[in-house]
């Protein structure tokens, strides 16, 4: 065992949970004792979107089904007699596939990153009023979620409209599959641009937008209501996977929400970061805000609580550019690590690192990276300091929104492949944020977060196990001015460029 969180099998105590994740990369699973401690080896199966340059981003929601079988395949084999109790998916959020009556796709998946229905974004964002649609749904016109993709795809396929019987995300498809039930999640439901954050049910008015009838909507299933199966659908499944035989199978959880989870960011005290290639700050609040700041996002997650944060396009795939661009891999790493933990310095460039579009905070999508003050002495090590100081400073702008409708958080937990490859850039966002962040030393915090929200119907006594958590790194106090400069001219010049 590689730590006091993680258990062996022997060790595991039940209920067992077999938590499934599907991500950008790969289809994932774990299996999870009643205090959320992985059990075991970790099965993954890999995967990539087949993407173009006209913005297509797909995946084969067949080929996701079997790499589920396959991963359910090698973890049930590890398990011997023991006995599975639960089993939950998330999956990433914001997919599409329409079925027709039979349950067959009539698309591909199309995936958070398919960006085709750009004219739709237009189109939607002049019929509507966007803010009025951010109080209600909790989300903006966006070419992520289902208002603007069913829109292109009406204009594009009107044969699978005609011929559309459920409108369904990833997740949805493949458990209708494995289980024969017709469902949603609240979180992955909400992930569309479809629910009311008020009632946590379908929003009629945007679904009538969105040009999709509410009877082709799933059923929304919160977090403590699992799925119903048929005596003859569990029966199937329990002669492929025995260790499942009367195991309880929960709706589709948006991954997002079981990042936030599994860093230990379930409730208002404190703030979840992910920082991979894209980030988000988070904050799982029980009372849902009555007026949201413009630039967040606010996603009913179950009955009782909600998902408030904003989410960047750009963190990894910023610093992926930087390295390969400033040649920065070939600089020691001890004297990039010495620039990127120095003081800072007036001359650093100041970047505004958009460079697939904004999010949060201002939705610009086609807003590109800019950076000011380059001379001709800058080095490629300031320019890659300049790169991570806008991340710092974006993550800065989405904190300061939401402070004003969540201001309880006490803590930030970090997480995801960030801050182990570059974990300097931790003590820059401390200190333009002004907040201390924590990081969090743990693997596949999605698949964690999705194992604790399943165990909160199936083992809610139990006690859970803390993951490991490095040192927190705290503000500098100095360094407070240099950082309030900094974020005033990030906004002048954002501002400038893309309000």
């Amino acid at each position: 065992m590689g730590s006091d969180f993680e258990t062996d099998l022997q060790g595991a105590v039940a209920p067992l949970v077999l938590a499934l994740d599907v991500g950008s990369t790969a289809t994932r699973g774990m299996v999870y004792d009643a205090h959320g401690r992985p059990v075991g080896k970790r099965a993954k199966v890999a995967h990539h979107f087949t993407v173009a340059p006209d913005g297509t981003s797909e995946i084969d929601p067949d080929q996701v089904l079997e790499e589920l079988g396959e991963v359910i395949d090698a973890l049930t084999r590890g398990l011997g007699d023991r006995q599975v109790a639960g089993v939950a998916l998330d999956t990433f959020a914001s997919s599409l596939v329409v079925v027709d009556a039979d349950g067959r796709p009539l698309t591909p998946c199309y995936t958070y990153a398919d960006g085709r229905c750009g004219r739709a974004v237009d189109e939607l964002r002049e019929e509507l009023d966007e803010e009025a649609l951010q109080q209600q749904t909790g989300t903006r016109v966006h070419s992520s979620y289902w208002p603007a993709r069913v829109r292109w795809l009406a204009a594009e396929r009107p044969d699978v409209v005609a011929a559309a019987a459920h409108y369904l995300s990833l997740g949805d498809y493949v458990l209708r599959a494995l289980t024969g039930a017709l469902a949603t999640g609240t979180s992955a439901a909400a992930w569309t641009g479809l629910v009311d954050r008020q009632t946590a049910d379908w929003h009629p008015e945007t679904v009538a937008v969105s040009g999709v009838r509410l009877d082709q909507l799933p059923p929304i299933h919160h977090l403590d209501h699992p799925l119903r199966l048929s005596a003859k659908r569990a029966a199937r499944l329990a002669r492929r996977w025995p260790q499942l035989e009367g195991a309880t199978w929960f709706a589709t959880v948006a991954d997002g929400l079981a990042a936030n989870v599994g860093l230990g960011a379930h409730d208002e005290t404190t703030i979840g970061a992910s920082c991979a290639t894209s980030g988000a700050l988070r904050v799982l609040v029980r009372q849902v805000p009555e007026q949201l700041p413009p630039g967040l996002w606010c996603y009913r997650v179950s009955h009782d609580r909600a998902l408030l944060g904003g989410a960047l396009n750009d963190v990894g795939r910023a610093l992926d550019w930087a390295e390969v661009t400033l040649r920065t891999d070939q600089v020691q790493p001890r004297e990039l690590a010495r620039v990127l933990r120095g003081e800072p310095h007036g001359t650093t460039p100041l970047v505004l690192p958009f460079y697939t579009g904004e999010r949060s905070t201002g939705w610009a999508s086609d807003a590109r990276a800019v950076m000011t003050g380059i001379g001709a002495g800058s080095a490629p090590v300031e320019v890659y300091r300049g790169v991570v100081e806008g991340i710092a400073l974006s993550y800065a702008r989405i904190a300061s929104q939401l402070r004003t409708v969540a201001p309880q958080p006490e803590k930030l937990y970090c997480g995801g492949r960030v801050t182990t490859d570059r974990p300097e850039l931790l003590q820059v966002m401390a200190d333009a944020m002004r907040t201390p962040v924590t990081p969090v030393a743990i693997k596949r915090s999605t698949l964690h977060g999705t194992a604790l929200l399943a165990l909160e119907t199936l083992a809610p006594g139990v006690e859970r196990a803390a993951p490991d958590r490095g040192a927190t790194l705290t503000p500098v106090l100095r360094r407070r001015p240099y950082y309030t400069e900094r974020f005033q001219r990030f906004e002048k010049v954002y501002a400038a460029l893309f309000s």
